[in-house]
C-alpha cells in the first residue's frame, strides 16, 4: 500500500489510493495524531501501527476560546519578475480581465426581470433573495457585496435593477456607491417606468456599445487580485491541489501581486499556522480577532466550533476541523500576511490577505469577488459545478475527479512535482486572465449568495 508522509513529525500517512490515513507507529489513547506536522485530534482509543485512522478511533480537540502570543517567523520570499498578462485598463486605474456587461438587482423582487433581460441581451444576471425585509448589519452587509460586484473592474458596464419600495431602493444603494463610473453604470428603478423590459434592453444596449470599444493591453501580473478558495476537499487537498495553489500563491506575491483567503471557520485548528506569518503586531492583532470573533459566531448560535467537516470531506479521508483547516491554509503557501479584510472590504495591499467570511462556497466565492479579486483558484477533491461572478478555476486534487468531471474541472493538480505544477498553474493564470473562459464559464455557472445573520421582517 503506498502512502505519504507529509511532514517528518507526523504519525500518520497518507494512503495515495484513497486519501485515508494510515498510523505510521503506535498511538495511545489520548496522545495526539499529527499530520501536517501539527495536532488534527487526539486518539480515542488506543491505534496500532498500520491501522486505518479516522472517525472510529480520533476526534477533534477544538472548542476554547483561545490567547496566542505574536511570534513572527516570515519567510524571505525572493522577489521575482512579473509575466504580463492583456487586461482592460479602467479608467479609475484598476485593471479587468473580463469585459462582459452585468445586471446587478438590489433586491430579490427583480430576479425575474434581470433574468429576462439576461436572455434577451446577453448580459449577466446575478440574482439573490435580498435587498428588502433586512435590519441592521445585514443590510449593510448586502450593500457592501453589490457594491463590490457594481464597481468591480471584470464588468464593462453595469445595469442596477431596482424595484422602487424595497429597503435597498436604488437611491439607497447610491448613497453606498458614492461615486461611480456615470459611463459605465446605468440604474433603472421598474415601478418608474411604463416598460421596463424595453428600457432595460435600451440601457444595456448603450453599455455593450462603450464596452465594445475596450481593448486588451499588456500589464504586469503584479496588478492580478486572486482569491483563494477550497470547496468538496478530500484527503489529497492538502497535499497536491492546496499547496500546488501555495506554491502559485507565493510567486504571485513575489511579483508584487495579491491573494485573498478566507473560508475563516476553515482556519481554526490551523490558525497559529497562519499567526506567525503576520507582518505586524498589528495584523496579528486583527488576525487574533478574526478568528476568535467567529469562535464567538458558533458559540452564540449554540453550536461547536469544531462543527465540520462534512460528509463527503469525510467520505475523501479528513477526519476533524483541525485536518481540514491545516490542509486549507496550504493554499496561502509561505507568504506575509499583509492585511485583514472585514466582509466586503476590498482588497488594497500587495501580498496575502485574509478575508472575513464563512466556508460556504457560494458565499465565499461572491466575498471574494466583492473583495476585488479578479479570479478565484476554487480547489476540490469531490467536484462541483459552482462558479462565481468571476472566473473560477476548478482545481482537482486527484486525477479520478478531473477526469470524470472534465466540464467543470480545469485543472489537475494530482502528483507530487509541485513546482511543475505550480509553473503549468500559471500558465493557466495567464491563459484565464488574458480572456480564455474557465470551465464555470462555458457551462454558465455564475452566481453570487450574500451572508446573512439576523432578522428577516
Amino acid at each position: 500500500m503506498d502512502t505519504v508522509r507529509i511532514n517528518e513529525k507526523d504519525n500518520v500517512a497518507v494512503n495515495l489510493e484513497t486519501g485515508h490515513k494510515t498510523a505510521l507507529c503506535r498511538i495511545k489513547k489520548g496522545e495526539d495524531v499529527i499530520k501536517y506536522g501539527y495536532p488534527i485530534g487526539c486518539a480515542t482509543e488506543d491505534i496500532n501501527e498500520g491501522d486505518h485512522v479516522h472517525s472510529h478511533n480520533m476526534k477533534t480537540k477544538l472548542g476554547d476560546i483561545l490567547s496566542y502570543e505574536y511570534s513572527p517567523e516570515l519567510a524571505d520570499l525572493k522577489e521575482l519578475e512579473p509575466f504580463t498578462v492583456e487586461a482592460f485598463q479602467r479608467e479609475n486605474g484598476e485593471i479587468g480581465i473580463r469585459n462582459d456587461i452585468w445586471i446587478v438587482p438590489t433586491v430579490g423582487c427583480v430576479n425575474s426581470i434581470a433574468k429576462m433581460l439576461s436572455e434577451k441581451t446577453g448580459a449577466i444576471c446575478f440574482s439573490h433573495p435580498y435587498g428588502c425585509s433586512q435590519l441592521g448589519d445585514d443590510m449593510k452587509t448586502t450593500q457592501l457585496i453589490l457594491k463590490g460586484l457594481i464597481t468591480h473592474p471584470n464588468a464593462g458596464g453595469v445595469l442596477v435593477l431596482g424595484l422602487g419600495c424595497e429597503n435597498n431602493n436604488i437611491p439607497e444603494m447610491q448613497k453606498v456607491l458614492g461615486a461611480v463610473n456615470e459611463e459605465r453604470t446605468r440604474f433603472l428603478s421598474v415601478q418608474e417606468c411604463e416598460d421596463e423590459i424595453a428600457e432595460g434592453v435600451r440601457l444595456i444596449e448603450e453599455l455593450k456599445e462603450i464596452a465594445s470599444k475596450d481593448e486588451r493591453t499588456s500589464v504586469p501580473a503584479s496588478r492580478l487580485k486572486i482569491g483563494l478558495k477550497c470547496g468538496g476537499s478530500d484527503g489529497f487537498s492538502g497535499i497536491t491541489a492546496n499547496a500546488v495553489v501555495g506554491k502559485v500563491t507565493d510567486r504571485i506575491c513575489a511579483m508584487g501581486g495579491s491573494c485573498v483567503l478566507t473560508e475563516v471557520p476553515e482556519m481554526f485548528g490551523a490558525e497559529t499556522v497562519l499567526f506567525k506569518r503576520c507582518e505586524s503586531e498589528e495584523v496579528f492583532r486583527k488576525s487574533v480577532k478574526l478568528i476568535n470573533d467567529f469562535k464567538h459566531y458558533f458559540k452564540d448560535h449554540g453550536e461547536p466550533v469544531s462543527e465540520n467537516p462534512s460528509p463527503g470531506n469525510k467520505e475523501g479521508g479528513i477526519t476533524t476541523l483541525e485536518e481540514k483547516s491545516l490542509g486549507c491554509v496550504q493554499k496561502g503557501g509561505s507568504a506575509t500576511i499583509v492585511d485583514v479584510l472585514t466582509y466586503g472590504e476590498k482588497v488594497t495591499k500587495p501580498g496575502l490577505s485574509l478575508l472575513d467570511g464563512p466556508g460556504n462556497d457560494i458565499v465565499s466565492v461572491t466575498n471574494l469577488s466583492a473583495a476585488g479579486c479578479h479570479l478565484v483558484l476554487f480547489t476540490t477533491g469531490r467536484g462541483t459545478p459552482l462558479g462565481g461572478a468571476v472566473p473560477t478555476v476548478k482545481i482537482a486534487s486527484n486525477d479520478v475527479i478531473a477526469s470524470k468531471k472534465s466540464h467543470w474541472i480545469d485543472f489537475s493538480a494530482y502528483g507530487f512535482d509541485k513546482e511543475q505544477k505550480a509553473d503549468e498553474l500559471l500558465s493557466l493564470i495567464k491563459e484565464v486572465s488574458d480572456g480564455k473562459l474557465t470551465k464555470n464559464e462555458l457551462c454558465g455557472n455564475r452566481e453570487i449568495a450574500v451572508f446573512k445573520d439576523g432578522v428577516t421582517l
